[in-house]
This record gives structure tokens, sequence and C-alpha cells, in this order.
């Protein structure tokens, strides 16, 4: 992030506005929004800024910019520098250290104006560094659609009883919890629709109960974040995100998906890495019963879903049996995810008609597998966890009994940007591992199924082990 967005206070300040052209007017329209002080510079100022001036609302110098005019000015706009230089002109605001802007050119810019969504006073800012216009404005459509016309009105209403629900609620994550459910509520909905004839009784009845049963309540929501990419995250698990007061996530989440979660939240990593010291399950078991007991809303994120292969079964009979509150928020499984991003379908009428989902470490280290399930020509086999394994599974399947031909795919990385799809024959699974330094988190499939990926493929011709097709 190139930008670091921020909302400039400027009642009271003067703000400098250098031309009087279209460009220009359309940055006017913005500061008079403002309780700036606004000083437009331009000798040839259009209709609009001309009509602005002759109403007071604006001070206008009919002339070129001169330095003068930079007089107690807090933040700097150049819409146009007429028959001036404007590179000179921006050079010469800036070495003043005023924050300047200067209209279609970042590059002369120490600030940018964002694409601006105005219910005042909630303000939705979007920006892309300069480099997508069109985009930023397409962002902003869409927001407005999103976004009722009356927020502003119910930002104030709020606003107005802070000071009364301060007063009534002294625990400030209860204080919390009372406005999150109150802008879900029935009051909030009457305020938006304009329907606030009794709002303000309504309001005051739930201040006044909410005093005296204002209690914390902590929970733990084990929640499923899916195989990486943080677009595959049910609606469900993102409110539950953002409204988390502790994240306890694993090493297995993607690596863009803390970002998603409230910026002032508690976060407690307890991911397993390999040379690295461990959090048993004991401990993490401890550590979400002693927020929740505290009072906190605890998001347990778990890569791909709480009940594949996630622990979330042990997790849910501890806290339930110390009678805490547990929500269960499915993911997408990474065998699914996986599965998908590699255009690789799991089950197939022509070649696989049983799917079975195996991990390669289990409580007492690498596990054991079925035989008739590995030597099943119409199953399709997902091995978790298994790149360890990889040499003993691969043993085991031939000595089951399935074909050394039989297509396998290694998919790393799931639907991340970094994602690699590499196929050979389950006779090579061993070599594919360890040749092309695979990485966790990768899912092992075999069976039929798994020569249909798309990715490279790779196989043994002539004794010599190489890349055939990308």
């Amino acid at each position: 992030m190139k930008y670091l967005p921020i909302f400039a206070d400027l009642a009271g300040q003067h703000a400098l506005l250098v031309g009087g052209n279209e460009d220009s007017a359309r940055k006017l329209r913005l500061l008079l929004k403002t309780e700036a002080r606004i000083r437009v510079v331009s000798s040839a100022p259009n209709a609009e800024v001309s009509r602005l001036a002759a109403e007071g609302r604006i001070d206008l110098r009919r002339r070129p910019f001169e330095t003068a005019d930079l007089a107690d000015v807090r933040i700097a706009i150049l819409g146009d520098a007429e028959a001036l230089d404007i590179e000179e002109v921006a050079r010469e605001i800036r070495a003043t250290g005023v924050p300047t802007n200067v209209v279609d050119r970042p590059d002369l810019s120490t600030f940018i104006i964002p694409g601006i969504v105005d219910r005042d006073p909630i303000v939705v800012a979007i920006g892309s560094e300069g480099a997508a216009p069109v985009m930023v404005r397409r962002i902003r459509e869409r927001i407005e659609a999103l976004l009722p016309v009356r927020l502003g009105a119910l930002a104030r209403f709020a606003q107005s009883f802070r000071g009364a629900v301060s007063a009534a609620i002294g625990d400030g994550g209860v204080r919390r919890l009372f406005w999150e459910r109150f802008f879900d509520g029935p009051v909030a909905r009457d305020v938006l629709a304009g329907r606030e004839g009794g709002t303000r009784e309504a309001m005051l009845r739930l201040v006044n109960t909410a005093g005296a049963r204002a209690e914390r309540r902590g929970s733990v929501a084990l929640v499923g974040a899916g195989p990486g990419d943080p677009d595959l995250l049910t609606l469900r698990a993102l409110r539950l995100m953002q409204d988390a007061d502790v994240i306890v996530h694993d090493a297995l989440i993607g690596p863009t998906m803390l970002d998603y979660v409230r910026r002032d939240s508690i976060r407690v990593d307890v991911g397993k890495r390999a040379g690295r010291a461990s959090w048993s399950q004991d401990e993490i078991n401890a550590v979400l019963a002693e927020h929740a007991e505290a009072g906190r809303r605890v998001v347990r994120l778990k890569g791909g879903d709480p009940f594949i292969f996630g622990r979330g079964g042990e997790e849910l009979a501890y806290l339930k049996a110390r009678g805490i509150s547990v929500d269960i928020v499915p993911g997408v499984t990474a065998a699914l995810g996986a599965a998908s991003a590699a255009g690789l379908p799991l089950t197939h009428r022509d070649h696989a008609n049983r799917l079975t989902i195996l991990t390669g470490h289990d409580r007492n280290g690498y596990s054991d597998f079925d035989a008739n399930v590995l030597a099943d020509p119409k199953g399709t086999l997902v091995i978790y966890m298994g790149l360890g394994a990889a040499p003993r599974i691969m043993a085991a399947a031939l000595d089951a009994g399935r074909a050394a031909e039989t297509p396998v795919a290694v998919i790393e990385k799931a639907t991340l940007p970094e994602q690699r799809v590499l196929k050979a024959s389950l006779g090579n699974l061993a070599n594919l591992v360890e040749e092309q330094r695979v990485e966790a988190p990768a899912l092992i499939v075999i069976g039929d199924v798994a020569a249909l990926a798309e990715g490279e493929t790779f196989e043994t011709v002539g004794g010599e082990r190489r890349r055939l097709a990308v």
C-alpha cells in the first residue's frame, strides 16, 4: 500500500485551489462539502466558480498563482495552472510541505483524492493509487447502490445516544455488543426507512433495559476459512470474523485471510509448522475456553472445513463440556476447493463413482490405509497432509494392487496465486514430490480423474523423468 488512507479535518482551515476550469470545479464541489475556508486562484474562472465567488462561498483571486497565495494554507489542489508551468507550481507548493494534489498527475502529487461515497457523516473512500480511475468509479457505483440513502441519518441518530449508552453500559465489550445488535435491529430499520416517529422512545427503552441486563457472554465459532482464497469465505464466516474479539488461527489459512478480521482483535497463531515448536491440541482447547470464559467472542479460524481433518469435533466436545456456546460455520473443504481450482472433477461417470478422503497423518503419526480403498480402480483418493508420507502412500497403493500407471495430481497452495498442479503416474509420486520440492499446504489426488487436471505433467520416458506437457 503506497498511500495511507486518512480523513483530514479541514474545519476552519484554508484550502487552496489553483485553476478555474471544469476539472477544478469538480474538486471545488468536493471542498464545498467540508468546512474549509476555500481560496481559489484563477485568471479565467468558469461560470460556476464565478457564481460561487459572487455568493461569498469562496475567496476568488482573479489572477495567476503567486507564492503569497500559500499563506496559512493547509491543503492545495491544482486543477490547472493556466499559463504557468504546472510542474513548477507543484514543486513550489510541495517545497513548503503543504499536501498537494495535481489533477490527473499522481506523479506530481503528495496525496490523491479518492472516489467518494457520501452518506454524511458516513463516508466511504475508494482509491487505486492512481492506477485505475475507471475501476474506482465502477466500485463507487456499486457501493452507492448498496448503501441506504439514509445511512447518515442513522449514524446521527446513534450519535445522539452515545452518551446515554456509555452511562448505562460501563463495560466496553458489552457496549460494542449493544451497538451491533442495535444496528441489526428494528429501531435502526425504522430510522433507515424514514419512520422516525417513536424511534427515540424505543431507543430510550433499549438503553434503559440494556444496563440492567448487561452481561458479557463469551462464545466460540469454529469457522472454515476454505482452501486459501478469501473470495471463497461464506458470508457468515466473514461476518463472524469481523465481529470477533479474538481470532485463533492455524497455519493453513490463506496469507491474506487476516486482512478480513477486525483490526483491533486479538490474534493467536496456533499453527503447526515444520521445524518450529507447535501448540498441542490441549493447549489450543485451553486458549479457546480461556477467552470465551472471559466473555469474548472467539473465532477459531481453520483452513478448509472445521470437520474435515480440522479437529473441529475435538474442540466442539471440549467447549460443550464446559458449557461454552459454540457455532459451527462450514467452509469449502480443501479437497473440493483444490479440485475445482485445478479443473479436476473428483467424480466422473467415465472414470470414478466413489470418493474417499484420507489423511497422511493421524494421532499416532502416519496413518494406516485400507488396502481395498487404495486398490479400488473406480475410486478417487484425496489425501490431506500427505507430502511427508508420499513414498509410503505410493508403496501402499502399489502393494494393494493399484496400477503404477494410475494418474496422480499434486495440488500445491490451491486457489492462491502461487498454485501449482503437478501430474504424474502413481509409480512416480514420491519422486515428483521430492524433485519438485512441493510445499504445504498440498493435496494428493490418486485416480483416473487426476489425468483431467489442468497442470504440468511429469513422467518417466526411456528411464528419464521429465516434463511432458503444460
